[in-house]
């Protein structure tokens, strides 16, 4: 009953901040979208299918950091297709802004476990597969304690502690600290990468 009724809350939160979020960082929006436009054209906002809560799929949306896949051009790489304007807006999390639309429709939630791969489903241990249990999240315990520098084994174990560990007070405290991490632009990126390596159950990261 407890957890049914903080659910219900947390639900009203995420409702309530995401709609302020959307409409106070309308300004800002609009010209990280011009600058988009200009520096890497069309289309503005990064659309892919993500697995939800139940692994249930729906389509998350981003701003676009990357250039468009092309090997003839040698884009093959997160590496090369990631330009100096599309780690600024990672670093600074402005590429998530259109995300918390996927909060307003309940596809996700504030606080939860990063929405990964859909072709992951598959490669996550029964534990793991828990991390889909509850709706994912905009930031999470994992994002808190290292972000895109945790190792997958350590990041997916945090995922499902949140899980066991649910509450408001939880979701409250990583909300503080995510703007403690984004402003220090804490673990963007996984050491030797331009992001987080594949998720390949069996291989250390540095493998990847």
């Amino acid at each position: 009953m407890i957890t049914v009724l903080s659910d219900a809350l947390k639900r009203v939160l995420d409702i309530a901040v995401a709609a302020v979020v959307l409409i106070l960082t309308l300004p800002v929006q609009i010209v990280v979208a011009a600058m988009i436009m200009v520096k890497l054209g069309r289309p503005v906002i990064f659309r892919q299918p993500r697995p939800g809560r139940h692994g249930e799929v729906f389509t998350l949306y981003k701003f676009r950091t990357m250039r468009p896949l092309d090997p003839a051009r040698g884009l093959a790489s997160d590496e090369a297709r990631l330009t100096r304007f599309g780690r600024l807006l990672r670093a600074t999390s402005l590429d998530e802004l259109p995300t918390f639309w996927n909060v307003l429709f309940g596809d996700m939630s504030l606080v939860g476990p990063r929405p990964l791969l859909v072709s992951y489903l598959d490669r996550y241990t029964p534990a793991q597969a828990r991390r889909h249990e509850v709706r994912p999240g905009v930031t999470g315990l994992a994002q808190v304690s290292g972000r895109n520098s945790v190792d997958w084994d350590e990041r997916l174990q945090l995922d499902v502690e949140y899980v066991d560990r649910r509450s408001l007070a939880l979701d409250l405290w990583i909300l503080w600290r995510t703007v403690a991490v984004v402003i220090r632009r804490d673990g963007v990126s996984a050491n030797g990468h331009a992001t987080m390596p594949e998720f390949r159950p069996g291989l250390r990261d540095a493998d990847a």
